[in-house]
């Protein structure tokens, strides 16, 4: 690794943390926070979940600090302890699912449409929780590629992020993880190959650098604006002919543009009376927070996080992270008038 941690700056607050100062610790790890939690929501696919796992992680590291050698960077010894973290949670809870996962499509909208509370649903990740400036931390969040890490088993995820992401060798995974460098690579070939049918070839990332800023908020407000005015033909116009709308934790999905504009038309615009939207990014592509009309409580509540993906300057599809619990992680109001 060409990145080294501690530097020599940070080594008095390893010794002291290591005799019991809690300040000294919180000092070395804040640097890696964000990108330890970032990695822990790739491995879990849940923000809840990678919050319980970092501080989980933190705890084990803070116990264990003692027995810290300095073979190697603190920062691959944390994320060593990450990992195994996350690894624990995997075989405990299992992986998380997106409704294509479930089921094939329906052509016609489902109204009243319950939720599932049976299957642990993927969910969405606050853009501000990257750290910054990383073009590799945002793509390696995309929903493609999340989803499809959710594919494979606990081992296969660790290595290809420790790897592919984080840039670690080898041998370094081999001892991160307890195995073999045969294991490792072994691990890296089979997740690979079952990544690569999942992913599309070109990332977001890609995708947004080709169309521009300026376009890619021209989508998302003429986006917001469409269900606003309730106005199908404007929203439809902004849609790919395959393009697909799914609501975790709703099961059912639609597929290409006569399903998804059935659904747009009978269930968002015609069965909602209103709606309010404010701008946001996740999983490092463009998304809204949806606020729906509560005659009850008199104001537009907070109803869903919509997470878009584009192919070229149109919507591929479009994610509705259903329910308020995802909007404190984005910093988002619970209601909006």
């Amino acid at each position: 690794m060409s990145e080294v941690f501690p530097t020599s700056s940070a080594a008095p607050d390893l010794t002291r943390a290591q005799e019991g100062d809690g300040d000294a610790f919180t000092r070395l790890v804040e640097p890696l926070r964000r990108e330890l939690h970032a990695h822990c929501y790739r491995m879990l696919g849940s923000t809840h979940d990678a919050d319980d796992a970092l501080q989980d992680a933190l705890l084990r590291a803070w116990r264990g600090l003692a027995r810290f050698e300095g073979r190697s960077s603190l920062r691959s010894w944390l994320y060593t302890v990450a990992t195994r973290t996350c690894l624990d949670t995997v075989e405990s809870r299992g992986r998380r699912a997106m409704p294509v996962d479930l089921g094939p499509s329906s052509e016609r909208a489902m109204i009243g449409d319950a939720p599932s509370t049976d299957v642990a649903w993927l969910g969405p990740y606050p853009d501000s929780g990257l750290p910054d400036g990383s073009y590799t931390q945002r793509e390696s969040v995309e929903l493609a590629f999340v989803a499809a890490l959710q594919h494979l088993p606990g081992n296969q995820r660790a290595a290809l992020l420790l790897f592919e992401v984080l840039g670690f060798s080898v041998a370094e995974i081999a001892a991160m993880m307890n195995t073999s460098t045969t294991s490792v690579n072994s691990a890296l070939a089979r997740a690979r190959r079952i990544v690569t049918e999942k992913v599309p070839s070109r990332t977001q990332q890609q995708t947004l650098r080709r169309i521009g800023d300026a376009r890619l908020r021209q989508v998302v407000t003429s986006f917001s604006t469409a269900l606003e005015r309730g106005d199908a033909d404007a929203l439809v116009a902004l849609l790919t002919e395959d393009v697909t709308w799914s609501m975790p934790p709703l099961p059912h999905w639609y597929r290409g543009i006569e399903a998804v504009a059935d659904f747009v038309v009978r269930v968002p615009i015609g069965g909602c009376e209103a709606w309010r939207h404010i701008a946001t990014s996740a999983n490092g592509q463009p998304a809204v927070g949806c606020y729906m009309w509560d005659e009850g409580a008199g104001t537009h509540l907070a109803w869903a996080i919509n997470v878009l993906t584009l192919r070229d300057d149109r919507i591929s599809e479009v994610t509705s992270f259903v329910g308020p619990e995802h909007f404190p992680a984005f910093d988002l109001p619970p209601s909006v008038p």
